[in-house]
């Protein structure tokens, strides 16, 4: 693990995966999770060539806690971690939590991002037009309630049974019982909560309860957009309305996957990431 300082002071926590040497590829993990989280199989970095980048969120893991902070504020962490690591313009790609800020990344550093995916992800709380919690899981429709709520509200809601991951329905099992992917998840859990449940809070008040403080439709560079129509985690619609919105987005909607199907959809997802821009 690598500490990063932020300009205003806050320790951001850095991990590396693939090739020392490689192309950069920033991964921004999903809700509630840690810089541990990637795709379980290590080869395919390597295979690659990429030099992936993941780091906590504030109040994951070994990054310092910033209560309030919005979708948008995560982009300039990710600058900050590049600034540490010498690097100038990359691709960026986030799982679930971390798909809108991936999105923030591309809208607020359009000169430093080459190519963004979100996938598996949710669309901003105030999307317009968007039946936010339709076809939704009852916990997270539960967290979307929480979220307009008060801190203590959701704290008690996510501590109510915070000493495994989420329960997710029947039907991401599948992919969700594999060896190397179950053990991947219980780590980069255990690792996001060790410190507490701050990262968790105030990553669902800013995915549930918040506008992300930037608008999808101003991102310029190329975006891929992948999700699964049988996701009841966060359904297609969220998708359907950012591809609608974002004009350099394409979207892959794949028929026979659930939210757990973003594991299986990495590969070509990282092919296109380091596909040349224009």
């Amino acid at each position: 693990m690598r500490e990063v300082i932020t300009p205003d002071g806050r320790t951001l926590a850095v991990e590396e995966w693939g090739v020392p040497d490689g192309t950069p590829v920033f991964y921004l993990h999903g809700t509630p999770m840690s810089r541990l989280a990637r795709h379980p199989d290590d080869t395919l970095f390597t295979g690659l060539g990429i030099r992936l980048i993941t780091f906590d969120r504030p109040g994951f893991g070994g990054s310092t806690a910033r209560p309030g902070r919005r979708v948008v504020d995560g982009a300039d962490d990710v600058a900050a971690v590049a600034d540490a690591l010498g690097l100038g313009r990359f691709a960026v790609y986030g799982v679930s939590g971390g798909g809108p800020h991936a999105l923030a990344f591309a809208a607020r550093h359009p000169d430093r991002a080459l190519r963004v995916a979100s996938l598996a992800a949710l669309a901003p709380r105030d999307a317009d037009g968007l039946d936010w919690t339709a076809g939704m899981m009852a916990g997270n429709v539960r967290s979307a309630e929480v979220a307009l709520l008060d801190r203590d509200a959701m704290t008690a809601h996510l501590g109510a049974d915070a000493s495994a991951p989420p329960r997710l329905p029947d039907t991401e099992a599948a992919v969700l019982s594999r060896p190397e992917v179950s053990a991947m998840l219980g780590a980069a859990y255990a690792e996001a909560v060790r410190p507490g449940l701050d990262g968790w809070v105030d990553d669902a008040f800013a995915l549930f309860g918040s506008p992300w403080g930037f608008d999808p439709g101003s991102i310029t560079v190329p975006v891929r957009l992948w999700h699964g129509e049988l996701d009841t985690v966060v359904p297609v619609a969220h998708a359907r309305w950012l591809a609608s919105r974002i004009p350099t987005a394409t979207l892959t909607a794949q028929p026979d996957a659930g939210h757990a199907g973003h594991f299986d959809a990495t590969p070509a997802i990282l092919a296109w990431l380091l596909e040349p821009s224009g």
